[in-house]
């Protein structure tokens, strides 16, 4: 037990925040331990971990395993019939929500398939992201991505009908700057859809350190509800929706996870797809996977959701013409 308690000031709200031990990065091995606080106002959790610009390039390029991934292997995503749809909880995704026709900016495009959905729909999609593994999909499917930080002078100001942000927003140090940034760049009226992990939800609470979405040190920001309601607030937006909607694949997931669980600084089998270790891994997967195949997770995960402690925020918020540049109550 520690003879003190330390805090550090919500970045949301600015209330005390105090520490809950730890995090470490158990799915590709980043070296080193990082502090995680739980603000006692809004509820929102945040971790502690600085990095240097060049840092940060090798957190993601040099770890995250899209180096792998071969351009002809994406795929368009499509939609699928409702019922398969609800239960997969396809409307997690932010790039789901947009409407055809519009001029859209994906913050942390990925592998670049929310891209290749929107233009399918018959949107103008420009994407960012700070891994360049993804530069050659990009080039491969004459995509518009610039490899780096998001940078709004990038655009010009009120371009873009919509910006997307699937699991981003939590990588960035400062949300509050991000989302200023977005509203610049948005049409008014126009609409910020991002998704982002639910840090207080029931798999947090359940599976303790060792919940995926943790995801140290990539992983910043745990909003609550209520802080993301004052994030808008104080970023000139107003939230249209906020839901709880996650991924049913998340559970299979979080079960490997658990049976693949890596030692301190070691990258885990599962997410990099390394081999298992022994037949009782293989055999466990195997029933893992049986689980899911008869849609156990799938309704887990909708009665969570409905329950409104999933694992994922789904938030559409609205630009606000009239509280752009206010300033803090």
């Amino acid at each position: 037990m520690r003879a003190a308690v330390a805090c550090r000031a919500c970045p949301v709200c600015g209330h005390p925040g105090v520490e809950e031990g730890s995090r470490r990065d158990d799915r590709y091995g980043y070296p080193g331990d990082f502090p995680l606080f739980a603000c006692s106002g809004c509820g929102h959790k945040f971790l502690v971990a600085e990095f240097t610009p060049a840092q940060i390039e090798d957190l993601y390029t040099g770890y995250y395993p899209r180096k792998d991934v071969a351009p002809a292997a994406c795929q368009t995503p499509f939609d699928r019939v409702a019922l398969v749809s609800w239960l997969d909880g396809d409307k997690r995704s932010a790039f789901r929500w947009v409407a055809p026709g519009t001029r859209v900016l994906d913050i942390g495009c990925g592998s670049c398939g929310s891209l290749l959905y929107l233009r399918s729909r018959g949107c103008e999609v420009q994407g960012v992201e700070a891994d360049r593994n993804v530069l050659p999909i990009a080039e491969h499917f004459g995509l518009k991505v610039i490899c780096g930080a998001f940078d709004p002078a990038n655009y010009p100001d009120a371009c873009f009908d919509y910006v997307t942000m699937d699991q981003v927003i939590e990588h960035f140090p400062d949300p509050l700057r991000v989302l200023t940034q977005v509203g610049q760049i948005l049409k008014p009226g126009g609409c910020l859809v991002f998704s982002t992990p639910n840090g207080r939800g029931w798999g947090a609470r359940l599976f303790g350190t060792r919940w995926i979405n943790w995801h140290a040190p990539y992983h910043l920001h745990y909003f609550s509800r209520r802080s993301i309601e004052l994030a808008a607030d104080k970023t000139g937006f107003r939230v249209l929706n906020l839901a709880s909607i996650t991924s049913s694949d998340w559970l299979l997931m979080q079960w490997e996870h658990l049976l693949h669980y890596p030692g301190p600084g070691r990258p885990s089998a599962y997410w990099t797809k390394l081999p298992a270790q022994g037949f009782g891994a293989n055999l466990e997967s195997l029933a893992v996977g049986a689980t899911h195949r008869l849609k156990m997770n799938h309704v887990v995960t909708r009665l969570m959701d409905m329950l409104g402690v999933g694992d994922n925020h789904l938030v559409i918020l609205q630009k606000w013409p009239e509280k752009m540049g206010a300033p803090d109550p």
